[in-house]
């Protein structure tokens, strides 16, 4: 038999390998990354790297590239969160339903986001390409005056990058507020019917507080992801054309390709810091606002 000693110390043991990995692959480089944010650390001085305090922090806030790459992060996050939060509602809404058809369907939308943003990219990078497939239909359909490189021109590059991000995400969102509205129990929705109220007013009264807790999630996840994005802008704009498109994430690595270590390692900081905060806040202020079921 076990005594009532040893079965106190089950959970602890559970939580090592995940202290150990957590230990491993974010404590200790984000530990070495404040540290060198520090330091003139840079391909020059890879083993000898010396103290210079805020100089970087310093260097990166009066960086105009630095700048606009926090601005175009915030507007990726905003615009794909607001996207695929929307697409998802309105996809749960139209499947929620079980039915073959329905199944099929909700498979069809999520396979985008089961595929790698390397994927994605390349193929949307032939599609909009200045002699890709949209192109080529809008010429085809006498509109060859709206033709544009899309991922390559001004104005046209980050909205491209937006909505492709929003296509992609709004099958894993669909999922969420599936399970958030089949989680609603009928007996609110029979009363309503029997008070008379129209599906309108059932979906304000009933369905958007009672969904609360699944926008909770998938507006943290959806933010968090979002301010993080690198892989799917590098494939298809490479942060261009000239700085348009891009990221606190593409900015990181081209300061790194570029050899100012500590430079990077102050953006990625930076970076850090507004993922924690942004999440933690907007966390908080929905957890508040969620409904008991």
């Amino acid at each position: 038999m076990h005594s009532k000693s040893d079965k106190k110390r089950y959970p602890i043991y559970f939580v090592i390998p995940a202290f150990i990995f957590y230990s491993i692959f974010i404590i200790l480089p984000f530990g070495i990354s404040f540290i060198m944010s520090f330091t003139d650390w840079n391909i020059e001085r890879m083993y000898i790297p010396i103290f210079r305090g805020f100089d970087n922090y310093i260097a990166i806030f009066r960086n105009s590239v630095f700048i606009r790459s926090i601005f175009n992060t915030l507007l990726f996050a905003v615009a794909t969160t607001i996207l695929k939060t929307l697409f998802g509602l309105l996809l749960a809404l139209a499947l929620v339903k079980v039915s073959r058809l329905n199944n099929i369907l909700r498979t069809i939308y999520y396979i985008p986001c089961a595929l790698s943003p390397m994927i994605i990219g390349v193929i949307f990078t032939s599609i909009l390409a200045n002699d890709g497939l949209l192109n080529n239909v809008l010429s085809t359909l006498g509109f060859s005056a709206v033709a544009v490189n899309w991922l390559a021109s001004y104005g046209t590059a980050m909205s491209s990058v937006i909505l492709i991000e929003g296509w992609m995400w709004s099958g894993f969102n669909m999922f969420i507020f599936i399970a958030g509205i089949q989680a609603i129990s009928k007996d609110y929705y029979e009363s309503a019917d029997i008070e008379g109220a129209p599906a309108w007013a059932q979906f304000k009264s009933i369905t958007m507080p009672l969904l609360i807790p699944s926008f909770t999630i998938i507006i943290t996840l959806n933010i968090t992801g979002s301010l993080k994005v690198f892989d799917l802008i590098y494939v298809l704009t490479k942060g261009g054309p000239g700085f348009d498109t891009q990221v606190l994430s593409t900015f990181v690595y081209k300061a790194f390709g570029l050899g100012l270590l500590g430079q990077s390692s102050a953006a990625s900081i930076v970076l850090s810091a507004l993922v924690v905060c942004i999440s933690f806040v907007l966390n908080r202020y929905l957890t508040k606002r969620e409904v008991e079921l």
